[in-house]
């Protein structure tokens, strides 16, 4: 029996096995069939229920909103950019009415879950403003130390002279971060710290931190955090979706 080819290169045939033989060489097999899997779920979602229909009006402001942001409102721009995309204006709108869906699902799915997942694990949602400096040396890192319990205002100065990250040249200043993305050999010192306090030097792979605590913010389920929340949940709802899946692969 003769097999299609999955693809050709350069007239060379490539059936979906070999296909698959050089996703497995190259580590990216897993996360491709892991694509597969959570597309599979999401249409079959898409098509059970009933209460995901989108407002036609909805669509097509969305499509307007698309072709605004990519600079797409002249026509033949728009046209030239669906040849290169290799769809159709059908396609192109299934693809925004799926997105749609797809939010109008994950809302539905996470519900209250956002709520109760913020209540139950508010204090590691608390935002904070940290300074630091990083060396290789824990010697040196303690004679830091002492210099900036003698003065506090050189820190800014010993980390620009001495900080090996690319945060020196702003003094040590860091992007304000929410506690649970801060490493957990630092999260316990950081949370458990008052402002202005100096932490360290702390043991960091292979180098020593010291941190400066600026400012605690207190955490609200608001902007980006709620996104990030129902983004984490949905993913967690579709993982469950997958284990308990029979999942076999069919290579001739």
């Amino acid at each position: 029996m003769e097999i299609t080819p999955f693809l050709s290169i350069d007239n060379q045939p490539i059936s979906v096995a070999q296909a698959l033989a050089y996703l497995r060489a190259t580590g990216d097999l897993q996360p491709f069939l892991l694509k597969i899997i959570r597309q599979h779920i999401l249409e079959t979602e898409l098509q059970t229920h009933d209460d995901l229909e989108i407002d036609p009006n909805i669509i097509e402001q969305a499509v307007i909103d698309f072709r605004f942001e990519n600079q797409l409102n002249d026509p033949n721009l728009f046209q030239e950019w669906l040849i290169t995309q290799g769809i159709s204006y059908a396609e192109f709108r299934h693809q925004i009415t799926a997105r749609l869906k797809i939010q109008k699902l994950k809302a539905k799915v996470t519900g209250h879950k956002i709520d109760e997942h913020f209540s139950a694990n508010q204090a590691l949602f608390q935002k904070v403003a940290l300074s630091r400096i990083v060396v290789v040396e824990e010697k040196f890192a303690l004679s830091l130390r002492n210099q900036i319990l003698e003065d506090s205002n050189q820190f800014e100065l010993l980390a620009r002279e001495h900080s090996i990250t690319e945060d020196r040249f702003s003094g040590g200043k860091m992007d304000i971060l929410h506690l649970s993305q801060i490493p957990e050999e630092i999260r316990e010192f950081v949370a458990t710290a008052i402002s202005g306090q100096i932490i360290g030097p702390l043991q960091v792979d292979n180098h020593y931190v010291l941190l400066r605590v600026e400012e605690f913010f207190p955490a609200s389920l608001e902007g980006s955090l709620k996104q990030e929340l129902q983004e984490e949940l949905f993913d967690q709802w579709l993982q469950e979706k997958a284990q308990n899946m029979t999942i076999k692969m069919h290579i001739e």
